[in-house]
């Protein structure tokens, strides 16, 4: 009996042993249940990315309305642009009203680069119309309900930098190509034009060149003050130091003498002389020989014309012969003429003061001229005469009260001038060189 209840008992827990093993094996675990409820959930899209926020534009978000950028076509008007973006004329013209104020819609001009922000709707409703005359200003129409108009000014950032190189082929190339502009080869041109005949450089020849350099956004809009010069010809070293004794600013030697004359030597920067100065030339036009007194430089019709010297314009009109010209008188011994002009500057009349450099008409073909140059005429004591051989007077040296500072300023200027690694070019100084330009809000 007890043997038989043993076996019983033995036969009951091998059973139950076989359901709890059979159950195990039908009942998933944690973990399998926790993966397959995981793989039951719809998979999340993977190339799903976080939607950005929308780009602030000119100061105005833009994450409910559409962007339209584009340019000023010729002879197209405000009026015309908004037309298709469902602004009427009456909107327009009240919109020109209160802008004549702040910025008038007169001074759209073609080629310039517009900004319109639009309503998301079928008609596309602007909402505004940025105008940008130039890389430092814009203007905002805001068309929503009561029109507003705002007119910013970009913060100029003025970053001063040097330049080295070696003349290899020419002043101009080879300034450009160690980083330069046109702009800034003329501004050194004029500087050493006295001292140096450029158009004799030799291969060889070194300059180095601190300057200021006008930046917007990251983006170079212009250059200020070249601060300083060193050119380095057949072996000898012409300082260029800018100093300013109350007048703007000059530039300087070593001993402090200045490195221009009281004139410009030429009245177009770097440009071509196509006939010089003579008492008997065929003249292109009347085909005779004739005297020319004064000298012909060959230039794209348009290009700016400067007066060589400060002074008053005794005349600014036209003649048949010389066309659109102007005439100053600079003191008792000198008058000067640019002649054959496409047109005026800006305030050039008669009776008008004009200081060195500034541009005073635009290179033409009026009057008796077969294309664009400019003919620039010279006066000496009432004479005649030609101005590239005329020996005119120097611009004032450092004043004796100045020398002192002058000297600190040159001993500093040649310490820095011969730590530019000529290997380096366009070479940007450390932030704390630079310096923030004031601009009107």
């Amino acid at each position: 009996m007890f043997k038989r209840s043993k076996g019983l008992a033995t036969l009951l827990a091998l059973a139950l042993l076989f359901c709890i093993i059979a159950a195990r094996l039908l009942t998933p675990s944690t973990d399998q249940a926790m993966a397959r409820q995981n793989e039951s959930k719809p998979k999340l899209n993977a190339s799903k990315t976080e939607k950005k926020p929308a780009p602030i534009v000119y100061g105005i978000p833009t994450d409910t309305l559409g962007i339209i950028e584009d340019e000023v076509k010729r002879g197209e008007n405000l009026s015309e642009i908004l037309a298709k973006y469902n602004i009427s004329p009456t909107q327009v013209y009240n919109l020109a009203q209160k802008a004549k104020a702040v910025y008038s819609v007169r001074r759209i001009a073609a080629k310039s680069s517009y900004t319109i922000l639009h309503a998301l709707d079928s008609a596309q409703t602007a909402r505004y119309f940025i105008y940008e005359p130039n890389p430092v200003e814009y203007v905002i129409y805001d068309l929503r309900g009561e029109t507003e108009v705002t007119h910013i000014k970009r913060e100029i950032e003025v970053v001063e930098r040097t330049l080295a190189g070696e003349i290899k082929s020419s002043l101009f190339e080879d300034m450009v190509a160690a980083g330069g502009s046109a702009q800034l080869v003329n501004k050194f041109a004029d500087i050493y034009a006295w001292r140096l005949n450029l158009s004799h450089l030799q291969p060889g020849d070194k300059f180095k060149l601190i300057y200021d350099e006008k930046v917007v956004n990251g983006t170079t809009i212009g250059y200020g003050e070249l601060k300083s010069a060193v050119f380095e010809h057949n072996g000898q070293e012409v300082y260029a130091i800018g100093y300013d004794q109350g007048n703007g600013m000059g530039y300087y030697d070593e001993k402090g003498q200045s490195l221009k004359r009281a004139f410009l030597k030429e009245p177009l920067e770097y440009s071509r002389i196509s006939s010089r100065f003579s008492m008997k030339r065929f003249h292109p036009v009347q085909k005779r020989y004739k005297a020319h007194l004064g000298t012909d430089f060959a230039a794209p019709r348009g290009t700016p014309i400067r007066t060589v010297g400060d002074g008053k314009v005794l005349e600014a009109r036209y003649t048949s012969g010389n066309g659109y010209y102007v005439k100053i008188q600079h003191n008792k011994t000198y008058t000067t003429q640019y002649l054959h002009m496409s047109k005026f500057a800006k305030g050039i009349r008669a009776g008008a003061r004009v200081k060195q450099g500034q541009t005073i008409g635009y290179v033409g073909s009026t009057g008796l001229a077969t294309g664009p140059h400019l003919c620039y005429r010279f006066w000496k004591n009432g004479k005649q005469v030609d101005a590239l051989r005329v020996k005119l007077p120097t611009a004032d040296p450092i004043r004796k009260k100045n020398m002192e500072s002058f000297t600190a300023l040159k001993e500093e200027t040649v310490r820095r001038m011969e730590a530019i690694d000529m290997n380096d070019v366009k070479q940007p100084l450390l932030a704390a060189d630079r310096a923030k330009e004031p601009t009107d809000a």
